[in-house]
């Protein structure tokens, strides 16, 4: 474990976690497991700023996978509706263990980089479900989040003998400000791996340790910054995260 360390436990009714490069005719099929970039696009919903990038370490299936086939309508040419069929996960729970670590090609926010004031953050965010709306996989699956101690509780899976490989699957994408390696400095990349679940739990590999990969397009880096009115320093942020608790605890006794 990092010091800087989190764990919580994410639930919904549905999910759908589908490889961008597989989707034909607007059919959608989900993969068995949640991929990295949906799990870090649900930490980033929590508290995310561009000071840090967030890691996930692993994750571990509390639910049986199993899945639902519904007819979707549409839209068809911006007019007429289409019918479409969405193969969804269903009743999903996951415990998720992730890190942050300082995003290096953001030297213009070193001075925001204080370790303990993001996690404390990041930590009462989870308390409170995430700053904003959290999604498995896609929008009109609802997520929510709560904090865990990472492996306490039972899992389906935890007495499930070997294990379950699952073969090439799309890990996630590599955006230009946050990329490590120089061969990927200036594009934006697409990543894959083979992922292997054993006892209901799935180890991530590091992004820069996907082998199989591809440029997608070049890709420049957004400036972040108060002198762009995109920022909000980390004490800022502290400040309003404190009066919004204490404006709650005072409505709570009304």
């Amino acid at each position: 474990m990092y010091r800087n360390t989190v764990e919580f436990l994410v639930t919904g009714e549905y999910a759908l976690f589908s490889e961008p490069i597989t989707r034909v005719s607007g059919e959608k099929t989900t993969l068995h497991i949640p991929t990295y970039e949906a799990l870090k696009g649900i930490i980033s919903s929590v508290y995310w700023k561009p000071t840090f990038i967030w890691y996930i370490d692993e994750v571990r299936i509390m639910n049986p996978i199993q899945t639902q086939t519904k007819g979707i309508k549409t839209l068809k040419n911006g007019k007429k509706y289409d019918l479409s069929y969405y193969t969804y996960l269903t009743q999903v729970a996951y415990q998720v263990r992730a890190h942050f670590e300082w995003n290096l090609n953001r030297e213009e926010l070193v001075q925001d980089r204080n370790e303990n004031k993001h996690h404390n953050i990041a930590k009462r965010m989870i308390e409170r479900g995430g700053r904003r709306d959290i999604f498995l996989g896609t929008r009109e699956c609802q997520g929510y989040v709560e904090p865990c101690v990472f492996g306490e509780g039972h899992g389906f899976y935890d007495e499930m003998p070997g294990e379950i490989s699952y073969g090439l699957q799309y890990h996630g994408i590599t955006y230009a400000d946050e990329a490590i390696l120089d061969e990927d400095k200036g594009y934006m990349t697409v990543r894959f791996w083979n992922p292997v679940m054993k006892k209901g739990v799935v180890k991530f590999i590091r992004p820069e340790q996907c082998q199989i990969k591809r440029h997608i397009h070049k890709m420049g880096i957004k400036p972040f910054g108060i002198q762009h009115s995109n920022f909000e320093s980390v004490d800022a942020l502290a400040k309003e995260v404190n009066s919004i608790e204490l404006g709650a605890r005072n409505d709570s006794n009304i």
